[in-house]
């Protein structure tokens, strides 16, 4: 078990966000130097644990990451997979939906992006927009939204059944903290480009989201598709977390690499 695992919500579990501190670093003793250089070996270890699912070629990972807006989705992506092989890894981002994608169902778009065998997938934001935005903004019927849920759960047993590991991250900042990212957006010449006038409509929708995913979290995590609220108004804590979860999770998959030629030992090459 990791020491992260007090980030996971239990199945059956209750959860009320406003109980979790975005700001805190409860399971990490430690200072924000003495967490990088943490994340440093654990960076080193992942690519040691990505090499090698990808060369055995049997087993499958799905991360899924949902935040709100400026939530840190991206710089999760660029710190914990830094220097990963991205033959073996893949990140999808699923954005608003296309008008061939809303004339499916929901689950259409996202099935072609799980993971093969030996691969990683990340999907920045996933099916849980269909439960998440569609509910805030109100796009389909409540009793539509809701049986989603069991579609879901359904979903990602199937992909579990068949071998996909799947671990699900909500990265859980303040209010405040989101305020200050927001702004920087403004105040940054070279941040501006991810600025969204949308953002500012989607903050005043605070309080229903944090609604939204309590109860899409509690109604979703399994223990073969856990979630973990993980707080991320400290970056690198937030890093840290989600490396440590997943470097457990590979190494508990027992990967093993591929024996190769025995006739080649001691061949020597001139």
């Amino acid at each position: 078990m990791s020491r992260f695992d007090q980030h996971r919500i239990v199945p059956g579990a209750k959860l009320r966000l406003a109980d979790h501190d975005p700001h805190g670093t409860p399971a990490f003793d430690g200072d924000k130097q003495e967490g990088k250089q943490r994340l440093a070996a654990l960076n080193e270890r992942l690519e040691e644990l990505q090499e090698a699912l990808y060369a055995e070629g049997k087993q499958r990972l799905l991360v899924v990451l949902q935040a709100l807006d400026a939530g840190g989705k991206d710089g999760t992506i660029r710190a914990v997979f830094d220097g990963v092989n991205p033959q073996g890894v893949k990140v999808k981002c699923f954005k608003r939906p296309t008008e061939l994608e809303l004339a499916h169902d929901f689950l259409w778009r996202v099935h072609p992006h799980v993971p093969g065998n030996g691969e990683i997938a990340i999907w920045n934001r996933s099916h849980y927009e269909d439960v998440l935005v569609v509910r805030v903004h109100d796009l389909v019927p409540k009793a539509q939204w809701r049986r989603r849920y069991e579609h879901i759960a359904a979903f990602e047993r199937l992909l579990a059944d068949e071998g996909t590991v799947i671990r699900k991250f909500f990265l859980h900042i303040s209010k405040d903290e989101q305020r200050e990212r927001l702004q920087e957006r403004i105040d940054n010449p070279k941040k501006r480009w991810k600025w969204n006038d949308g953002d500012l409509q989607e903050r005043a929708r605070w309080n229903d989201y944090q609604e939204a995913y309590e109860e899409a979290i509690v109604a979703t995590s399994t223990e073969a598709a856990p979630w973990y609220v993980v707080p991320a108004d400290r970056n690198w804590y937030r890093d840290l977390v989600i490396s440590e979860v997943l470097v457990h999770t590979l190494e508990g998959m027992h990967i093993r690499l591929p024996e190769g030629d025995p006739d080649i030992a001691g061949t020597v090459v001139k």
